[in-house]
């Protein structure tokens, strides 16, 4: 991730992230804004609530172009930049479910809901957004973002937005298979 972000970096694409992301890359000597920076709200409830604000998915969905664009006016009017690439490494769910010490809650809190919704955003918008949810495609998009001078092309961000949405798509079958199998009289 850090060298993804240094080749964000070196292309002055600025960076916003939350909590341990935003630790790790700032460690890194990189220039990033915390979440509730850019938002002008704390991050609440343990990390429970953090992304879910109108401007991040704001920035992601609106429909804006250079010269204007459907949205140009609302986010002006609300302080809402676009949001051009997001990265999101979910969760780690089904580990935690796999780990034999993880409790029932430490499962439960490994239910990701940020970062499945602004996945969605920001692949709903791929004319737009490019959304990368695959660690392994950091090398291949540096050097295709080196070569075009930082452009994706529409055809790679949609291919990215279906990799995505197959993403959050099996992210919630495990979820649903893990709680499938846990009885009410379980919970008690």
């Amino acid at each position: 991730l850090v060298d993804f972000a240094r080749a964000l970096a070196e292309r002055e694409i600025k960076m916003i992230s939350t909590g341990g992301t935003f630790r790790t890359l700032q460690d890194a000597g990189l220039a990033v804004t915390e979440i509730s920076t850019h938002t002008g709200f704390p991050e609440m409830m343990d990390g429970r609530v953090k992304t879910l604000h109108p401007k991040i998915h704001g920035g992601l969905l609106g429909r804006v172009r250079a010269d204007g664009g459907i949205d140009a006016a609302v986010m002006d009017q609300h302080g809402i930049e676009p949001i051009d690439l997001l990265v999101c490494n979910l969760y780690p769910f089904a580990e935690t479910v796999r780990n034999p010490s993880s409790t029932f809650a430490d499962v439960i809190e490994n239910i990701d809901i940020g970062g499945p919704a602004m996945v969605r955003s920001a692949s709903k918008n791929f004319d737009r957004v490019a959304c990368v949810v695959n660690p392994a495609a950091y090398d291949s998009l540096t050097r295709e973002m080196a070569a075009t001078g930082g452009q994706l092309t529409r055809e790679r961000r949609f291919e990215l937005a279906r990799v995505a949405f197959a993403h959050i798509a099996a992210y919630d079958i495990a979820i649903r298979d893990f709680l499938g199998g846990i009885s009410a009289e379980d919970l008690a």
